[in-house]
């Protein structure tokens, strides 16, 4: 009777243990990890053709990717996601021509009177 006790209480013991890897307390903060720039369609709609180059900087920020390449094309990337959850990565790119801000490419695009293009 004894050895059966001690195998009931080991299988019992394994099986708690096995399942405390997938347990989660309910109420567990989850950290959210932001890297890159903060991008917004609120700041891109304030993007204007012919602003200058310091006008986008106050407006975005500095760029995460220096493209020593072409030094017209400025690379705004932002990573978003919860800690072993999904993550969300979003792009915007800015190009100049003489100082000037030309065109916006990317996942946001510049709304035109409160409507988005295309709509």
């Amino acid at each position: 009777m004894k050895r059966f006790w001690q195998r009931t209480t080991t299988l019992i013991l394994a099986c708690v243990i096995a399942g405390c890897g997938t347990f989660q307390f309910p109420g567990v903060h989850r950290i959210t990890i932001q890297q890159g720039n903060v991008i917004s369609q609120k700041m891109v709609n304030r993007l204007k053709p012919g602003m200058t180059r310091s006008q986008v900087r106050f407006v975005l920020g500095n760029p995460v990717v220096d493209d020593q390449l072409d030094a017209n094309r400025w690379d705004y990337v932002s990573t978003f996601g919860l800690s072993g959850g999904e993550i969300s990565q979003f792009r915007l790119i800015v190009f100049f021509e003489n100082d000037r801000l030309t065109r916006v490419e990317g996942d946001f695009k510049p709304e035109i009177d409160g409507e988005a293009p295309g709509a």
